[in-house]
């Protein structure tokens, strides 16, 4: 047996078993049932390039051409899958559009399909699409192009899905999807090499190659999705309400009252220390609005939510940190001060103060000043 029989075989198998793992998983259902179908797609394609490797079975050469259309869904699928992600909701119907390229490139291919299966003097074999002649692999620019279209709309929407967490919530960093990223840019990368492969004939990398890599990267998906966080969508904030007279936010006569109101919830009742804390909770225990709140964050104190409550945690982590008798470990103040995060906390900390949460610590103690320094 072939060795890339066998790594396709591994490979399909292993998709096999992640589909079926991820259509019961019940975090995030409705877009793990999305990316189990697409990993199932890649499953069915592995085991027809297992087959056509294996020199004891007869080529299979409708069925090989069929899953090479199969990379027209990949793109189109990762979006559908970042979308019903981000929206925390189930697939529906009207996401299916988003797969038509598939069926447009297969409609083209109905003359190859169909060979042998209508009469060839017909009027059906007269009709149908010319694509039987055409050489399939020239579809390779335009498959690239289309998939990453989709792949790029995947991460925009991403973005905005990020751009929307740092508004409303202060742990961004557990749910920020940074894995989708990596599955992105995997997927562009093994695009690219066939691609260019197709275009100028690079000697060590051949078709099997670049099947090898997509079967190495259903198991970086593997790990990828079954280690996922629920992803929360937070409700939309409630809209100020309807007057006459539209006051902006930034003039409301109360904004000097919230400005003190939040100062006050830090200081005394130190909301920031809730690793989870969102903007409805905080306005809630304000008892102003939720956008007036916003609208105080983003103007008065300088930046968004996450932000606002990040420099919050940074201040008394710094108080405790130049606190020569506060004995805890610089990963235990940040988790006290609500962090959830080492890599947040260190990134937050130098970003504020300029200077590592060791290095701070270690200038305070030398100097043997108490003290917070204020920046």
């Amino acid at each position: 047996m072939a060795f890339w029989t066998v790594v396709f075989a591994i490979g399909a198998a292993q998709a096999a078993l992640l589909a079926l793992a991820l259509w019961r998983r019940p975090a995030n259902a409705g877009a793990n049932r999305v990316l189990a179908m697409w990993i199932a797609l890649i499953g069915i394609d592995l085991a027809v390039k297992a087959l056509y490797w294996d020199p004891s079975y007869a080529a299979p050469t409708k069925a090989l051409r069929f899953v090479g259309l199969f990379p027209f869904l990949y793109g189109s699928l990762f979006y559908v899958y970042v979308r019903v992600l981000t929206e925390a909701r189930a697939a529906r119907w009207r996401d299916a559009v988003h797969l038509s390229g598939f069926f447009i490139v297969l409609a083209l291919h109905a003359g190859f399909f169909l060979r042998g299966l209508v009469p060839a003097e017909g009027m059906l074999a007269r009709t149908l699409p010319g694509i039987a002649e055409l050489e399939w692999m020239r579809l390779n620019i335009v498959l690239y192009a289309y998939s990453l279209s989709y792949v790029i709309a995947g991460l925009l929407r991403v973005g905005r899905y990020r751009r929307g967490l740092l508004q409303r919530r202060s742990d961004v960093d557990r749910m920020s999807l940074h894995w989708i990223d990596a599955m992105a840019i995997s997927q562009i990368l093994i695009w690219l090499i066939a691609t260019t492969q197709w275009l100028v004939r690079i000697p060590w990398i051949d078709y099997p190659l670049i099947y090898g890599l997509v079967a190495a990267w259903v198991f970086l998906m593997g790990y990828f999705s079954l280690t996922q966080t629920a992803v929360l969508v937070e409700p939309a904030p409630e809209p100020a309400p309807p007057s006459r007279e539209v006051v902006p936010a930034n003039d409301d006569s109360r904004v000097a009252e919230v400005e003190v109101r939040l100062s006050q919830l830090m200081a005394q009742q130190q909301l920031y220390r809730e690793p989870a804390l969102t903007i409805g909770q905080l306005a809630k225990r304000s008892g102003y609005p939720e956008y007036l709140v916003s609208a105080v964050i983003n103007r008065r104190f300088g930046g968004n939510f996450w932000e606002y409550i990040n420099r919050q945690r940074i201040e008394a982590a710094a108080s405790h940190l130049a606190d020569g008798a506060d004995t805890r470990t610089i990963l235990d103040i940040a988790y006290a001060c609500g962090f959830t995060s080492k890599s947040t906390f260190n990134a937050a900390f130098k970003r504020q103060l300029g200077e590592t949460p060791s290095a701070f610590r270690k200038r305070h103690a030398l100097a043997g000043t108490p003290e917070s320094p204020s920046r």
